[in-house]
């Protein structure tokens, strides 16, 4: 980690989400994808958090943050914990998951958005492939056959992260990462909620500039999906990260951050 300022977040169900602050200036929020964690963010801390008031958190289940006790929504947290700490509107960045996260506080709770950055993102509602699918489900299997280490091993051999399995700097970070996650969400019955209506149906009702942002080397599902949210999200523009996989913030830090960067000069309060 930075050694940037770290605090907890006590949420209203007793959940205890571990944030990051850095930085001062509009709000920048990051959200860590899938057996991820806030660490994810590393290349990007630096540069962002000179610019902005960057924070960036550990999702529910995942890092630091406490395990889900009860019923909840990751977009319920990420709302809650920019309310507590008076950060909005914010620019949001998701990648994957955290996009998904990222696109769900945008629709029921536009206010609190400046702009969005939807980095290789899972949709909700679009239809993954049967490829994908199979996966998933060995991934599942494993783990609740209660053979977690073995799920952990299928997630890292995913051919998802093949691209940056290939470079060192990339694939050692990202391996820590998916070592130090618990598997929690695969091995036990998660208690988020879904929206009443899948995100794929209310792209149109994206009401901020969106940048959407896919390595040319990701699964072609993702591709998929990061060209039918440029098609259907009003405000979207689609950049193409070079040379990258389904992490193009660790993959190409200096693309990534320099298609951010620009991005987020365009759309903030004081352009």
């Amino acid at each position: 980690m930075s050694g940037q300022p770290i605090a907890d977040y006590v949420s209203a169900d007793g959940g205890r989400l571990r944030y990051e602050t850095g930085g001062r200036g509009e709000a920048l929020v990051f959200v860590h994808g899938f057996g991820l964690d806030r660490s994810l963010w590393d290349p990007q801390w630096a540069a962002f958090s000179a610019r902005y008031r960057a924070i960036r958190y550990d999702l529910r289940g995942y890092g630091e943050s406490t395990l889900p006790a009860g019923p909840y929504t990751h977009v319920g947290d990420l709302g809650a914990l920019l309310g507590a700490l008076a950060a909005q509107p914010a620019h949001l960045v998701g990648l994957s998951m955290g996009g998904s996260v990222a696109l769900g506080l945008a629709l029921e709770s536009p206010a609190m958005v400046r702009s969005l950055t939807l980095v290789d993102t899972i949709l909700d509602g679009y239809r993954m492939s049967e490829a994908w699918s199979q996966r998933w489900r060995a991934v599942v299997a494993a783990a609740r056959g209660g053979d977690v280490a073995a799920a952990k091993r299928l997630w890292r051999e995913h051919e998802l992260f093949a691209s940056a399995r290939a470079r060192a700097e990339v694939g050692a970070p990202l391996e820590a990462m998916l070592a130090r996650y618990s598997g929690w969400h695969w091995s036990q019955k998660d208690p988020v909620g879904a929206p009443a209506r899948p995100a794929i149906e209310r792209l149109a009702g994206v009401a901020v500039p969106t940048l959407i942002v896919v390595g040319e080397r990701d699964l072609p599902d993702f591709q998929g999906i990061a060209r039918r949210l440029a098609s259907d999200i009003p405000q979207a523009t689609l950049a193409v990260i070079a040379q990258a996989g389904h992490v193009p913030n660790l993959e190409a830090p200096q693309a990534f951050n320099e298609v951010l960067l620009a991005h987020l000069a365009a759309h903030g309060a004081a352009r």
